[in-house]
């Protein structure tokens, strides 16, 4: 790791989108999605839903760290929230 200078947090945050990513996959395949048509009124389908949530993440986060004074854990819970709600009502 140390060719590009990361730090164990940073790549286990990639780790960790990876992760998520294969396990979309793999879901996928088992149970296949159907669209659907949220708040947003656009027909969207589960990896819509998961590319939006980590968008609107990546905006939380920083918003956060401009912004607030806060640790950044909370930022954490802001978005799981977030994620929950694209992924109920989007």
């Amino acid at each position: 790791m140390e060719w590009m200078a990361w730090t164990w947090p940073t790549a286990l945050f990639f780790a960790a989108i990876a992760a998520a990513l294969a396990a979309m996959a793999v879901l996928h395949v088992k149970y296949p999605s159907s669209p659907r048509t949220g708040v947003l009124g656009i027909e969207t389908m589960r990896g819509d839903r998961f590319f939006i949530s980590l968008l609107g993440s990546a905006f939380i986060n920083l918003a956060w760290i401009g912004l607030l004074d806060a640790p950044q854990y909370w930022a954490l819970v802001v978005c799981a929230v977030f994620a929950f709600c694209v992924f109920r009502w989007v």
